[in-house]
């Protein structure tokens, strides 16, 4: 495999042993790429364009919020963006809601299946959870809001403002209705937490704790908080997290560094701890509370859990048991989430630290898994141009493939004749981010969609000169999309709208034509987050919220069939350009490949179902985001994760759970017996480190698009100094 060399990046080779320490995966297997002709368990070779020009640079995490069925969480990220995590389906990214320049959110409060969140412009939002964008906004009339938080009846919201307020608002089932003001108080409101009953409320603000009754609105205790030692006494202590616990107890986490036990009965201290010397951020605690997670700015999460310290005693105290380091900057967010805690700030990375003492086995569950990248893709590309299409939150780039010189041989470098030039810069108009974009097969046509807009374009490229023309007159339907896709000619475009419906327009030299809309025979209002249409464009697939996937004939513009839904998520998806095969990969790894002429499932599904597949497959903790195929090789599948991607074979074997994983080196030097003794289906390289793409281009070549760690590293802000030793 010989690879064209890109502007930031370089060549190399895709053969040889792959190394990543955070899959068990590799603990026991060395995966290669092989050279054509080896033997009949070959991957084939390719010319590689190793790209690492789309500078992808994820958000904070400012906020996270458990939803109370406990299986959902609400993340949200600095630039406004709101993420929604499946717990029960592997921790699937199943929903993104844009952002919009200058609305930070600062908080997050699931009521019942209903999620809101507060920010700095004073602004309080609910969400449209079908559609992934906001329903509506109102207006606290308290400045900028701090905190917001439910009761655990989800009949009532509370926010904290700038003004000194707390605010109840009444949660109707449209909407929710200012209900009344606490008594007000000199300064901010940092923090809330509700008393489980419901009847009270405690909030933190700048050297102060206020417990309020919410029936009369009165303050019952004002607890006073100690400064740091050795601060200024000018410089107030912010009590930045509280937790309200059903036996009275408050804790508090201060920017002293303490965590502090306070009896609400009483209003006295009960317990300090000095957890760190910078700031306490945040606090969660589990649904049983017995444990306690705590998140410092200096990157830690401390675990408190409520022991008894004499055996055969029932008095108990909360004690500081365990220290975990996953994070290099603040950590802004912390759940306890019963058998792990999970974690999320300024390093943007998503952390699941697992409790081993709460899971009975070693599993999948048992280890620790950080979420880098979003689980959808983020890059489009122009097969027959040889263009890539990055998408940012305000802007998108056309990028134009750079040349080689002749094709080498395997693992070498080639010299680059023509560099890989940017084409395009278009940033987009209006305050809302892009949620979808795509580029079509010929290049030519360009077109992306915020939750308020949609925009298609025509590019002219003429030599080194490049123009594009907006589509002025669109079809009012056109309105916004959550998926975008082409056909395979380029001739007609597919827009997603709400309710998994889909349109269809025609295109030409003279614009944009509507066609139709394709809509679902279920019924569902859940938003499409996949669209995959057919090479002779016949069929269009589409999968939606619901994990239901829908296949529509576009030479009749009706519903064909509804595959059966399967219990995990739709991550991505292809149709084969030659059987018309729809092939799938779910959140929980599973692979499932549907003939749509049949109605039915493929015997290389079946086989796949009866067999089972490798628990190394199964145990990897990211989803795959792309699946393509080799023209002229059918029977080959290729899918591609953060951290690998894999050539699936379908004329061989599956592997079985005694299976071994060779290296090229190994397999060439075994007698031809033995190598086909070993040859099976999968064929997995994991050199390439933080893969955001991988296509096959209309030339043969391979499209390697890498995001590596630490380059996103490298751009975060610097951390809270530490001391270290003999420093």
């Amino acid at each position: 495999m010989a690879f064209g060399s890109q502007r930031g990046a370089h060549s190399g080779s895709a053969c040889g042993a792959a190394h990543n320490e955070k899959t068990v995966l590799l603990k026991t297997a060395t995966y290669f790429l092989s050279r054509p002709g080896l033997c009949c368990s070959t991957m084939g070779e390719f010319k590689v364009h190793r790209v690492r020009f789309f500078d992808y640079m994820p958000s904070a995490i400012r906020a996270m919020a458990l939803q109370p069925h406990r299986e959902r969480i609400a993340v949200a990220r600095t630039d406004g963006s709101v993420e929604i995590f499946n717990r029960a389906d592997c921790l699937f990214q199943e929903k993104v809601i844009p952002g919009r320049e200058q609305a930070a959110t600062e908080a997050l409060a699931w009521a019942g299946d209903r999620l809101f969140s507060a920010g700095l412009n004073g602004e309080i939002f609910e969400y449209d959870l079908d559609n992934n964008k906001i329903k509506y906004t109102l207006d606290a009339y308290g400045g900028p809001v701090w905190t917001i938080t439910s009761n655990v009846q989800g009949t009532h919201l509370a926010v904290g403002c700038e003004d000194g307020t707390v605010k109840l608002f009444e949660v109707h089932e449209d909407r929710i209705q200012f209900e009344r003001n606490l008594a007000k108080q000199k300064g901010r409101i940092i923090s809330l937490s509700w008393h489980p009953s419901g009847s009270k409320i405690v909030a933190g603000m700048m050297d102060m704790i206020h417990v309020f009754d919410t029936e009369t609105g009165q303050s019952l205790h004002r607890l006073l908080v100690e400064r740091g030692i050795g601060t200024s006494q000018s410089q107030e202590c912010v009590v930045w997290s509280v937790v309200y616990l059903s036996d009275g107890t408050i804790i508090s986490g201060d920017s002293a560094g303490k965590v502090k036990m306070w009896d609400s009965h009483t209003g006295t201290l009960i317990k300090s701890h000095q957890v760190t010397k910078w700031d306490v951020l945040t606090l969660s605690v589990s649904q049983d509370e017995t444990s306690l997670a705590v998140g410092t700015s200096e990157g830690t999460v401390v675990q408190f859990q409520f022991l008894s310290m004499v055996l055969g005693q029932e008095d108990k105290e909360w004690v500081r048991t365990r220290t975990f380091k996953n994070h290099t900057h603040d950590v802004r967010a912390v759940l306890e989430v019963n058998t792990a805690i999970v974690s999320g700030g300024m390093d943007t990375q998503f952390v699941v630290r697992p409790l081993l003492d709460k899971i009975d086995e070693r599993s999948k569950a048992s280890a620790l898994h950080k979420i880098q990248f979003p689980h959808r893709r983020l890059v489009s590309c122009a097969r027959k141009a040889g263009l890539l299409l990055f998408q940012y939150p305000g802007h998108l780039e056309l990028w134009r493939l750079g040349e080689s010189e002749g094709n080498g041989v395997s693992e070498c470098v080639l010299t680059v004749k023509r560099k890989p030039e940017k084409l395009l810069h278009l940033k987009i108009k209006g305050e809302e981010h892009i949620c979808c974009s795509a580029v079509s097969p010929c290049g030519e046509w360009i077109s992306y969609s915020t939750v308020a807009s949609f925009r298609l374009y025509r590019l002219h490229c003429d030599n080194n000169n490049v123009s594009i023309t907006k589509v002025s007159k669109l079809p009012k339907v056109l309105s916004s999309a959550s998926q975008i896709c082409f056909s395979s000619d380029s001739s007609q475009l597919f827009v997603a709208s709400t309710c998994s419906s889909v349109h269809v327009a025609m295109l030409n030299k003279s614009g944009c034509k509507f066609v139709c809309t394709l809509k679902p025979k279920s019924g569902s209002g859940q938003a499409i987050n996949l669209l995959a249409a057919s090479e002779d464009g016949k069929w269009l697939a589409s999968a939606n919220g619901d994990h239901e996937v829908q296949v529509y004939n576009l030479k009749k513009m009706k519903p064909h069939c509804t595959v059966p839904v399967h219990s995990s998520g739709v991550s991505a998806m292809a149709i084969h350009p030659t059987t018309n095969n729809l092939f799938m990969v779910h959140a929980d790894q599973q692979l499932i490949e549907y003939s749509i002429e049949k109605k039915q499932y493929t015997d290389w599904s079946r086989q796949v179902q009866r067999h089972g597949l490798h628990s190394l497959w199964l145990e990897r903790d990211t989803p795959v985001t792309n699946v393509t195929f080799n023209p002229k090789n059918p029977a080959h599948v290729i899918l591609h994760d953060m951290y690998m991607f894999c050539i699936i074979d379908q004329t061989l074997p599956l592997p079985d759970q005694r299976s071994q994983f060779y290296n090229q080196l190994t397999l060439r030097s075994m007698p031809e017996k033995e190598r086909k003794k070993h040859s099976h289906a999968f064929k997995m390289c994991k050199i390439f480190k933080g893969l955001l793409f991988v296509d096959l281009m209309e030339d043969q070549s391979l499209v390697v698009v890498e995001r590596p760690l630490l380059d996103i590293t490298a751009q975060l802000p610097a951390p809270v100094r530490q001391k270290k030793f003999a420093t």
